[in-house]
C-alpha cells in the first residue's frame, strides 16, 4: 500500500488559493482543506521568524504571541515520510451518474445523502458531489438541506429526491428539484436572497471538524462550490525591515520566545539564570522588565505603525549608491540610484528618485477568510478590525506563512508635483466621480473602507502600466512581477514598488532590478501605451458611476489596457484609471503626466 499523498500543492498555494476552509475537487472526491488543527505538529513545522508581522497579526486579532510557521514541503524522496495537510470530504450530499439510455431532452438524476451510499442501494453506479452548497457571509458552510427546500419548509417526507435538467446549458433556470411525493422547485428561487429559501447559517465549520459549530443565524446563501467567490483568503505581506532599537521593548520582543512565561518577577529571576539571557537584560531592572512583558502580553505597547509607512522609511533612508559598495544584507539592501545615471529628459521631471533593492525578503500570512465578498487590506496594509473573518483553527495559537527573497525597483514621484496636480480642477472633477463609484460599490457591502484617494490611485495605474513595459524585458513575466503601492499622504511620500521573489534561497536574478538604470525609456513606453486602449472610446469614456455596468471602482481601465494579473495587484485590480496617469479620448485635462 503506497502511502503517497492523493495531491500535492506548492506552499504558496496553502496560504492563497487552497488555504483552510478552501472546497476542492480530487479525482474521485470532493473535499475542503482542514483547519490547522489537522495540519502537521509545530514541531514537524519550519518557524518563520518577522516580529514586526507577528506584532500586526497580534493587533487585528488579540491573540497573544501568534507564532508563525511555514507548510509542510512535499517530500519525494524514496522511503521519505508523508507530511501533509487534512481534509474532510464535503458536501454530503451527490449526484447519482444514471445510465441514461432515453432520447428525452430532460436528464433526471437522483440526489442522495452520503449515509445512504453507505448502504449501497444504487447498484454501485458512480456519483459526484453535488456543486450546490449554502454558505453565510461568515464564511460558515453547509449542505443544502434539499428536502426542507423542495417541500418550501420542514417535512417528514423521506422519499427519493431527483435533480432533473431541461436542457444542457446547466444554468440555475434548466435545474429543478423533485421529490417522489410530487413537490418540485426550480434552482432559480435559490437565489432569490429576499425569500431566504435556504434558511438560517447553523454556524457550521466542516474545516474544523465535527462538533466545531459556532452561533451565527445569517441568511444563507446559493454557492456553488467551484466558483472564483468561495473562497478570499486574507493575507499580510511585509517586507522584513532591520529594525533599530527600541530599549527595554525591543529586548523583550527578542527574547519573548523565553519571556512570554513569566507570570511574576520571581519567574524572571529564574530565567535570568541563562547567561544569554541575563547578558541581554543587564541593563535593565526586573521591574522595568517586568512591565514591558506585562505591556506586550496586553498588546498595550507602543502602537505599531502601518506596515507599507514602516518600508516606506526605510526604503527612503537609504543612501546612493550603486549596491556594491558594501556587504549585502540578504533581506534587505537599497541603494538610491544616482540621477545621472537613469534621469535623461524632461520626461522623468515629476519623478523624485529610484531606488534599487537588490535584495528584499517579504513574509506572507495567512490569518483568516471570507465568502462571497473579498476584504482587501486598506492602502497602509491593513485589515479593518470589525470585519468578520472566518477562523484557521478552533483556537488559533499559529498562522500559516511563506518568505520570499527577490529583488525590486522603487520610484518615487516628487510631492510638489502631485501636491499641483490634486489642485487642478479637473483633477477634483474626476476625483469626485471616483469617489462617488465607490460609494456606491459600498452600499451592499460590509468592507467600509474609505475611499483610497487621487494619489493612490495614479501610482496604483502608473504601476500597472510600468509592469506591462518591464516584463518586456527584465527576463521575468508579467505575473512574476508585483507591486507594492505606497500613498503617505499626510507625510506627501508617494512611491511604487515593483519586486519579484520566490521561496528559494536567493529568488533573484538581477535582471528586474538592473532595469531601474532604463527607467526612462520604461516610462515612455508604459505613458505612451497608456494613452490608448483597443477598446477606446467605450473605455476612455467609462463613468464610475455607471449603475449598468457596475464597474464603480474603475475609471478608464480594462484587460485591454490597465489590468493585470492579479497574482500581481495587490488590490483585485481596483482602483485604476488612466486619466489620471496620462491623457485619455475626451479627458486629456486630468492626467499627471504630458505626454508630447
Amino acid at each position: 500500500m503506497t502511502t503517497k499523498a492523493h495531491g500535492q500543492l506548492r506552499r504558496g498555494q496553502l496560504l492563497t488559493t487552497y488555504g483552510p476552509g478552501a472546497l476542492f475537487d480530487l479525482p474521485r472526491h470532493a473535499a475542503i482543506i482542514g483547519g490547522l488543527d489537522v495540519w502537521p505538529p509545530t514541531s514537524a513545522l519550519e518557524e518563520i521568524s518577522e516580529p514586526r508581522l507577528a506584532r500586526i497579526i497580534q493587533h487585528i486579532t488579540s491573540i497573544s504571541n501568534p507564532r508563525l510557521y511555514a507548510p509542510p514541503a512535499a517530500d519525494d524522496t524514496p522511503g521519505g515520510k508523508p507530511l501533509g495537510v487534512g481534509v474532510y470530504r464535503f458536501p454530503e450530499w451527490f449526484v447519482v451518474q444514471e445510465n441514461d439510455q432515453s432520447s428525452s431532452r430532460i436528464r433526471s438524476r437522483r440526489l442522495v445523502p452520503r449515509k445512504a451510499l453507505e448502504r449501497n442501494r444504487y447498484n454501485k453506479l458512480p456519483v459526484v458531489a453535488t456543486r450546490f452548497i449554502a454558505a453565510c457571509s461568515r464564511g460558515h458552510v453547509d449542505d443544502i438541506d434539499w428536502r426542507t427546500f423542495v417541500h418550501r419548509g420542514k417535512t417528514d417526507c423521506r422519499q427519493q429526491l431527483w435533480l432533473d435538467e431541461h436542457g444542457t446549458s446547466g444554468d440555475l433556470s434548466d435545474l429543478k428539484v423533485r421529490c417522489e411525493c410530487g413537490a418540485e422547485r426550480s434552482m432559480i428561487e435559490a437565489r432569490n436572497r429576499s425569500a431566504h429559501p435556504l434558511g438560517w447559517c447553523s454556524g457550521r465549520r466542516p474545516w474544523l471538524g465535527l462538533d466545531s459549530n459556532e452561533e451565527c443565524g445569517e441568511p444563507l446563501r446559493l454557492l456553488i462550490r467551484t466558483a472564483s467567490n468561495a473562497y478570499f483568503p486574507q493575507v499580510l505581506a511585509v517586507l522584513s525591515i532591520p529594525e533599530p532599537e527600541q530599549g527595554i521593548d525591543a529586548v523583550v520582543a527578542e527574547l519573548w520566545g523565553e519571556l512570554y512565561i513569566v507570570e511574576e518577577i520571581g519567574d524572571l529571576r529564574l530565567l535570568k539564570r541563562k547567561t544569554d539571557v541575563a547578558q541581554k537584560l543587564a541593563a535593565f531592572t526586573d521591574e522595568d522588565i517586568f512591565a514591558a512583558i506585562q505591556r506586550k502580553k496586553s498588546g498595550a505597547g507602543s502602537p505599531e505603525k502601518p506596515p507599507k509607512l514602516v518600508e516606506l522609511d526605510a526604503i527612503l533612508a537609504a543612501p546612493e549608491g550603486y549596491g556594491d559598495d558594501v556587504p549585502l544584507n540578504e533581506d534587505f539592501h537599497v541603494r538610491r540610484l544616482p540621477d545621472r545615471v537613469w534621469r535623461k529628459s524632461k520626461l522623468s521631471d515629476n519623478i523624485a528618485a529610484v531606488y534599487q533593492l537588490h535584495r528584499l525578503r517579504e513574509v506572507l500570512a495567512l490569518i483568516g477568510f471570507t465568502r462571497f465578498e473579498a476584504i482587501m487590506p486598506d492602502i497602509n496594509g491593513e485589515y479593518e478590525q470589525e470585519v468578520e473573518r472566518a477562523q484557521l483553527a478552533r483556537e488559533p495559537k499559529w498562522f500559516p506563512a511563506v518568505e520570499n527573497r527577490g529583488e525590486g525597483i522603487f520610484v518615487q514621484l516628487a510631492s510638489a508635483a502631485v501636491a499641483h496636480w490634486l489642485e487642478r480642477p479637473a483633477v477634483q472633477s474626476r476625483l469626485h466621480e471616483l469617489a462617488s463609484g465607490h460609494a456606491q460599490w459600498q452600499v451592499h457591502r460590509h468592507s467600509k473602507r474609505p475611499f483610497p484617494g487621487g494619489p493612490y490611485i495614479l501610482l496604483h495605474t502608473l504601476s500597472h502600466l510600468l509592469i506591462q513595459s518591464l516584463a518586456l524585458r527584465c527576463g521575468y513575466p508579467m505575473s512574476a512581477i508585483r507591486e507594492r503601492i505606497y500613498a503617505d499622504v499626510a507625510g506627501q511620500r508617494y512611491g511604487i514598488l515593483l519586486y519579484t521573489g520566490s521561496p528559494d534561497a536567493s529568488g533573484t536574478l538581477g535582471g528586474l532590478v538592473q532595469q531601474a538604470r532604463s527607467l526612462e525609456e520604461h516610462l515612455d513606453y508604459a505613458l505612451r501605451t497608456g494613452m490608448f486602449c483597443s477598446n477606446d472610446p467605450i473605455c476612455a469614456q467609462h463613468s464610475p458611476r455607471d449603475t449598468f455596468e457596475e464597474r464603480w471602482l474603475l475609471g478608464a481601465a480594462c484587460h485591454g489596457c490597465a489590468l493585470i494579473s492579479e497574482s500581481s495587484c495587490e488590490m483585485r485590480n481596483d482602483y485604476l484609471d488612466r486619466a489620471l496617469a496620462v491623457p485619455v479620448v475626451g479627458l486629456e485635462d486630468a492626467a499627471f503626466f504630458a505626454v508630447e
